[in-house]
């Protein structure tokens, strides 16, 4: 029997345990004893990444909203160029350093690639202070989707006031896609009042798995 190790502890804004552990090679992400993300299961977090990632222009401005194990930001590395600036949001300072840390071999080295700047922030305060310094495109994995699992504050992201906001912080013809871990067709009705097009697309945990268990929901500016 192959034993699992609890790699570091901390505690979240919210007073909740975050811990990380990995067990035969592969590293899992919990929260009160609920599993969060793993290296297991990427697939949802990378096809954001290349939805994204399919009508950027040259020189591409992209932020995301949560590092997690790096696998969307992976994604958007390998499929933007050099000039590509790439803003990393991430409200916790221990998943920066677990990343560099712990998971170097899983994707903690991109955070040194010149692309990349790290942001030790709440997404929501770069997106509403961003001025001119829009963006074109926004990846939102900052927790379960429209209803907070980690964050209580991330709500605000969800809610008309934080769709508009965001809206704002896009260029013209800009892209906003959120992660979620389930479909929510209120949400999906908020983000039509405020944006041309939106889609809500089935993703799968895993490459092989029979069913579609997560939502992105895509909104374009015009």
């Amino acid at each position: 029997m192959k034993i699992t190790h609890t790699l570091a502890i901390c505690t979240t804004p919210d007073g909740a345990r975050l811990t990380l552990h990995e067990h035969d090679g592969e590293h899992f992400l919990k929260v009160a004893g609920l599993q969060l993300m793993s290296t297991t299961a990427s697939s949802s977090e990378e096809q954001m990444a290349e939805l994204s990632c399919a009508r950027l222009p040259p020189k591409p401005r992209v932020l995301i909203g949560g590092l997690g194990f790096g696998f969307t930001l992976k994604r958007v590395l390998a499929l933007t160029g050099e000039d590509a600036v790439v803003a990393v949001a991430e409200l916790l300072p221990e998943v920066v350093a677990w990343n560099r840390e712990f998971l170097s071999e899983v994707n903690g080295r991109l955070l040194d690639d010149p692309r990349v700047k790290i942001h030790v922030r709440d997404v929501y305060e770069m997106i509403d202070r961003c001025g001119n310094d829009r963006y074109d495109a926004i990846l939102l994995d900052v927790d379960n989707g429209p209803d907070p699992f980690v964050q209580k504050g991330n709500e605000r992201l969800y809610a008309p006031p934080g769709i508009g906001r965001i809206k704002n912080a896009l260029r013209p013809e800009g892209r906003v896609i959120f992660w979620s871990a389930h479909p929510d067709r209120s949400f999906a009705r908020a983000l039509a009042g405020a944006f041309k097009h939106v889609e809500c697309i089935p993703a799968k945990a895993y490459p092989k798995a029979k069913r579609f268990t997560h939502t992105l929901f895509v909104a374009d500016r015009d």
